[in-house]
């Protein structure tokens, strides 16, 4: 084992307590130069960890697997994450745990084996030490269940930490963890992220290998679901899609393009041609959320790129009629199945309360849609426009409790990424202000409705709290979506120096 010195122990406290510099730049490289030891790392996390959850309740338990493979690790050391230690979202499957998706019925069920990006995660030299919470069923954006309870945010106990992957969310942005998967099937990687302000990407669905990554059910074609990284920087996500996307993953998961990832893509200077939308037309953004498109437009702006505005197309149809029906178009039978016999959560009781509704009131979520004549149809929309990225705001700040299940007409702003299956990332650029509140107590909504008003109320009281904006390319473009993303970035640094 090397011989760490106290002065390189301190290192690794720094880099967790005040997150000086990113994984790939220090971390991963002084673990490879023998200037830190993978023991002190891991312990020194788990250590934090414990920490974290006690409160924030974002850990579902600890993998008592990864003290093991601490032992092994350095057969793993030309690895891309050599004894970088990495949570996991508990819709993971790992060998001889349980995969609940926060769901009673699914309990005392172990996997047979790992999902497969958990073993590439191994042979890349990772360790998987700890998984994290979810909502009750994924399918909502808070991050509570009747098996391990509410996760709350680390910027304020006394606001949701947003999910589905919440509790990466949570404890990423505790400093629990320095690298995390979550999944993001309308917004799940991108929402928590968004409200614990940290980064976050959702690949191009397929990118990825989903084997081992449990659904609530199966079948559902229409809004893709996607696995992807959660970290405190832009840096770290390209360097687990780097590490993931490997001939490993590809000879385990063949139904996988075999498409390495290109990082002269990722590290170019072109630039680019960027849409932009503070308000996509469904759902008026709060105040903060606009501000944010705004200033990182400035910024964009001032470092040479051309800024397009841009609208989407048919906005109330892609939710109503292609994303929600999508979702539920066996009238969300097989999801009620799975609540069957367990109490309902708090933060998902308002939302499936329709889902109860007879079969002949919910007839019209059952016909066939035909979601690929839209992303067509965008994909033109955008080459007329000709941009290379898009720039738009991302659901936020972090809500007050309990309202996740009833304001679900804001999701417009991440699931349609999911329709289109274009990948999609969260930077974190700023905090609300005391004049985004002041705005805020004249939020009206573009309808003026019901849900309108619960929005209002469920971002109040938001001072202080991250403020994120998204990254968008075309299907297959992570590599530049990752770029655009780390962009974004270093103007924001740049600009608070």
């Amino acid at each position: 084992m090397v011989d760490v010195k106290r002065n390189d122990y301190c290192l690794v406290c720094e880099l967790i307590f005040h997150s000086v510099m990113t994984v790939s730049v220090c971390l991963t490289k002084k673990l490879q130069e023998g200037k830190l030891s993978p023991e002190d790392v891991f312990y020194s996390y788990v250590e934090k960890t414990l920490d974290v959850n006690k409160k924030l309740n974002c850990c579902t338990g600890f993998l008592l697997e990864s003290f093991d493979q601490l032992k092994t690790v350095d057969s793993n050391k030309d690895g891309l994450l050599y004894g970088v230690p990495v949570s996991i979202k508990e819709n993971y499957s790992y060998k001889n745990h349980d995969v609940s998706c926060g769901v009673i019925v699914n309990l005392d069920q172990p996997a047979q084996e790992d999902s497969v990006l958990i073993e590439v995660l191994k042979r890349q030299g990772a360790i998987p030490f700890v998984r994290t919470n979810l909502p009750q069923a994924l399918l909502n954006y808070d991050c509570s269940n009747p098996i391990y309870g509410q996760t709350v945010n680390p910027h304020n106990l006394q606001k949701t930490s947003g999910g589905s992957s919440g509790g990466e969310g949570a404890l990423i942005g505790g400093g629990g963890s320095v690298l995390g998967l979550g999944s993001d099937i309308g917004g799940s990687i991108r929402i928590p992220a968004s409200f614990c302000g940290i980064c976050g990407f959702k690949p191009t669905a397929g990118r990825l290998s989903t084997q081992g990554l449990r659904p609530i059910y199966r079948g559902q074609k229409s809004v893709l679901s996607s696995p992807g990284p959660m970290a405190r920087d832009v840096d770290s996500l390209a360097l687990c899609m780097q590490a993931l996307l490997c001939d490993h993953m590809f000879s385990l998961d063949p139904t996988v393009p075999p498409i390495p990832f290109n990082v002269q893509t990722y590290q170019s200077s072109k630039p680019l041609r960027i849409g932009y939308l503070e308000n996509d037309g469904f759902m008026q953004p709060s105040p903060s959320m606009a501000r944010g498109v705004r200033e990182v437009k400035a910024l964009l702006e001032q470092a040479g790129h051309t800024l397009v505005p841009y609208n989407p197309l048919k906005i109330d149809y892609a939710i109503i009629d292609l994303t929600i029906r999508g979702i539920f178009a066996d009238g969300a039978n097989t999801l009620l199945q799975k609540l069957e016999g367990s109490p309902l959560d708090p933060c998902l009781r308002e939302q499936v309360f329709p889902y109860y509704f007879p079969t002949w009131l919910k007839k019209t979520l059952s016909f066939l849609l035909k979601p690929l004549d839209y992303i067509h149809e965008t994909i033109a929309h955008w080459r007329r426009c000709n941009i290379d990225v898009l720039l738009c705001p991302v659901i936020g700040p972090a809500y007050n409790f309990l309202y996740c299940g009833k304001v679900t007409t804001v999701l417009s702003y991440t699931i349609l990424y999911n329709l289109l299956n274009f990948p999609a990332g969260v930077v974190p650029v700023s905090t609300v202000t005391a004049v985004d509140e002041e705005e805020l107590k004249h939020y009206k909504g573009i309808y003026r409705d019901h849900w309108d008003k619960l929005f209002k109320q469920a971002v109040s009281g938001g001072e202080g709290l991250p403020v994120a904006v998204q990254c968008v390319a075309l299907p297959w473009q992570d590599e530049l979506c990752l770029r655009f993303m780390k962009e974004v970035e270093q103007l924001v640094k740049q600009s608070r120096k």
